[in-house]
């Protein structure tokens, strides 16, 4: 194979791959994505919030609230035996450094 047809196959297969690669992105607008830092952020603060609600509240209310960070504001989820807990919890995470906001979806426990 000479030189030029290897420069033709080089790049229609740089184009194929480009091609394939923009077919993959993402069609959320650029505001709902995260830079790496944001990302990085959001990571952190989320084990601090879970830090903080494990020392306040306990280890075990801890474990049983699911903690998601986007761009500052904490979703708490889960299950917990009392209003009182969950709202611990709640105090707890808006005491954290960053936190913008707390959405508080922790959820009582019935007897049933």
């Amino acid at each position: 194979m000479n030189l030029s047809r290897r420069s033709i196959l080089s790049a229609a297969l740089a184009a194929i791959a480009a091609g394939l690669l923009s077919a993959c992105a993402s069609d959320k607008p650029p505001e709902t994505k995260r830079t790496t830092g944001e990302f990085t952020n959001d990571a952190a603060l989320t084990a601090k919030v879970k830090s903080a609600i494990a020392t306040d509240v306990g280890a075990r209310t801890a474990a049983a609230i699911n903690i998601e960070t986007y761009r500052g504001t904490v979703q708490l989820t889960g299950f917990v035996g009392s209003r009182e807990q969950a709202e611990r919890a709640e105090t707890a995470a808006k005491k954290v450094e960053g936190v913008r906001s707390v959405k508080n979806d922790v959820r009582i426990k019935s007897d049933s």
